[in-house]
């Protein structure tokens, strides 16, 4: 038994995910070749090996001939007859073949088959690996900034965490541990090529499936995705099962798994709605946390009105319009924002609609309505509450899935 090959094939196998029958037909390839160079031809030349033992036999098949013009390919009968004593002329006989009788040039050529192969099946082991993890997320370590870029080893492999894909927001030092979104896998000469990203819709729908066990096994579906990176993302779930709700379920207990997949985007801030058939009120549910009066959807045209309260109006629009333009991204209309005056200025809401909305209402005599009613809400600190954007400047904007 050939006791140090096969344990070479063994370390090979484990180490670099290298199967031992590719390992002993390179071998095999190796052989052949380094007859090829040492005798000038390999058309004759057989390799016999056994897979269990890794013992392998290098012979020439040779006819046998009463006078040898060619020692290459024919044997005397003199010399067959030893070998055998039934071979007779035209007869083919097996002649061993020494490997250390090979010259260094030979054998030289023999070690870089062998090497070569083993590289080209150690890049295919980790395209392979890498290639069933695309679209998909994987844990990287920081090694290096690279100009504007950041390397990041994956395990067996390193990927460029390029500029476009970071997050302007994100400052990452060397040894730092992030999960990142393999965007594509690419075969190369130089190895598999992965393309990562910290930056796509799908990196966040992932991490809910990893924290969230519902999402995982198909009871909560995640319908919609809409984010900008490093602010906010808006997410649109529904239930398979009547009994689940896909809020909670991905909000957790006290909040831990939403809070899980918060800390993982290093504080980026996530809404998450119920996804509803309905265009209208999945609108309404879309531009969350705002209050809407009303919503007149088109689907043919995918095009939205929406009516909401006068004091609801920047909360709805959000800081530089970000919370409209993630909900019309969200559901894949284009959102028209008014405010109940605009409305009724526009003939959309009759003139007496304030008196008949707010009759009874406490705060229609107040002079400090309508802001008494959001003082108390839970996002009167938020960033969409800044005043400054429920000025003119983003009212009567339409906003759609494609602008950034």
């Amino acid at each position: 038994m050939n006791t140090e090959l096969l344990d070479a094939l063994t370390i090979l196998e484990k180490e670099k995910n290298i199967s031992k029958e590719t390992m002993l037909e390179a071998i095999e390839s190796s052989l052949i070749s380094a007859c090829k160079n040492h005798f000038g031809t390999s058309d004759n030349i057989k390799v016999n090996m056994n897979r269990e033992t890794c013992e392998y036999t290098v012979f020439a098949e040779k006819e046998v001939v009463n006078e040898v013009s060619d020692p290459n390919l024919e044997i005397s009968l003199e010399q067959a007859k030893e070998m055998d004593s039934k071979l007779g002329v035209g007869d083919i006989a097996q002649v061993p073949i020494q490997s250390k009788e090979f010259g260094r040039i030979a054998t030289q050529n023999a070690k870089n088959l062998i090497l070569q192969k083993i590289r080209e099946e150690e890049r295919k082991a980790v395209f392979d690996q890498y290639f069933e993890k695309e679209k998909d997320i994987v844990t990287g370590v920081v090694q290096r900034i690279v100009g504007k870029n950041i390397s990041i080893n994956l395990g067996r492999a390193d990927a460029m965490l390029t500029e476009s894909e970071q997050v302007r927001s994100e400052h990452f030092k060397p040894t730092d541990r992030i999960k990142l979104y393999v965007v594509e896998v690419k075969n190369t000469t130089k190895g598999p090529k992965i393309v990562v990203s910290r930056t796509h819709p799908e990196l966040v729908k992932r991490l809910f499936e990893a924290e969230v066990a519902e999402v995982q096994d198909g009871t909560v579906e995640i319908k919609s995705i809409a984010r900008e990176a490093g602010s906010r993302t808006k997410i649109a779930v529904c239930s398979t099962e009547e009994n689940v709700d896909p809020v909670g379920a991905c909000v957790g207990l006290n909040g831990s798994r939403v809070n899980a997949v918060v800390n993982e985007l290093r504080g980026e801030k996530i809404d998450i709605i119920n996804w509803n058939e309905n265009p209208a009120l999945l609108i309404e549910n879309a531009l969350s946390p705002a209050k809407v009066i009303s919503v007149m959807a088109d689907p043919e045209e995918k095009t939205a009105n929406v009516i909401v309260p006068d004091y609801q109006l920047s909360l709805a629009i959000g800081k530089e319009g970000q919370n409209a333009r993630l909900a019309a991204r969200l559901t894949g209309y284009k959102i028209d924002i008014k405010s109940e005056t605009q409305a009724i200025e526009a003939g959309e809401l009759p003139e007496d609609y304030m008196e008949q909305m707010y009759a009874d209402d406490e705060y229609l005599d107040d002079e400090n309505y309508p802001y008494d009613d959001y003082a108390d809400d839970e996002y009167a600190d938020d960033e969409y509450a800044d005043a400054a954007y429920s000025d003119e400047e983003y009212a009567n904007e339409e906003y759609d899935g494609d602008e950034e």
